[in-house]
């Protein structure tokens, strides 16, 4: 067999089943490096989301940011973004990087006071809001009296 993008005799050889249809992939060791299918470290374990990037033709090194055209080894290379776009371009290889560094993709961490006790008081006015809405005026009423503390005097 060889290599489905270099030609090369392949050394690795990935079958997928999609719909009843099978989809095979033929790589020799260095275009199987480039697509990091493979990650170097203990144990054999497989980059799902760049293979399937890769089977359906978009690897991350073909990837470019629209807005200011930073390419995906580019940033690879620097560790830096360009702009908030290339979040968005680069979704499918950045999500494995982000779960592995900050174990998630979204904000966890503390928030400003100033920023919390805003946020708990719109919430308090739409849970009010919501309440009037059902005709809950017991629990209306709850919520009034706990935005009015939560506003201090005024």
């Amino acid at each position: 067999m060889k290599c489905d993008h270099c030609g090369k005799p392949a050394t690795i050889h990935l079958t997928k089943v999609v719909n009843k249809d099978v989809v095979s992939l033929h790589l020799c060791a260095a275009c199987e490096k480039q697509a990091e299918l493979i990650p170097e470290g203990p144990g054999p374990a497989i980059n799902l989301p760049a293979l399937l990037a890769l089977l359906m033709g978009q690897t991350p090194g073909s990837l470019t940011c629209p807005a200011c055209g930073l390419k995906y080894a580019m940033f690879k290379n620097e560790g830096r973004l360009g702009c908030p776009h290339d979040y968005d371009a680069f979704r499918a290889a950045l999500e494995p990087l982000l779960v592995r560094i900050h174990r998630g993709t979204a904000h966890a961490g503390k928030v400003p006071k100033t920023i919390a006790a805003r946020l708990e008081l719109a919430a308090l006015k739409a849970q009010l809001t919501a309440a009037v809405a059902a005709e809950n005026y017991e629990e209306a009423a709850r919520l009034r009296d706990r935005i009015r503390q939560k506003e201090g005097p005024g």
